[in-house]
């Protein structure tokens, strides 16, 4: 029995998508509730050796981005 990459990947990224989507969501409103600026959240760090939180999700969408393409043959367009 064999298992097609695009089953194998595509939903696997469109679950964690949707995942970032949602912790965005609830990091916008956390910021909305107690007035905190989201630049603060964006640029936060949970370990010192961490990419901030905007830099971890540019890297998530991108790798989702990429590896979408690269399954299909085509050239992945540019952010």
């Amino acid at each position: 029995m064999s298992l097609p990459l695009y089953q194998a990947s595509i939903p696997v990224m469109l679950q964690m998508l949707g995942g970032l989507s949602g912790i965005c969501d609830k990091a916008a409103a956390h910021c909305a509730e107690k007035k905190i600026d989201p630049s603060a959240l964006l640029t936060a760090r949970l370990f010192p050796n961490m990419y901030p939180l905007q830099k971890q999700i540019q890297v998530a969408t991108d790798w989702a981005r990429n590896t979408a393409a690269m399954l299909s043959g085509v050239e992945a367009p540019k952010p």
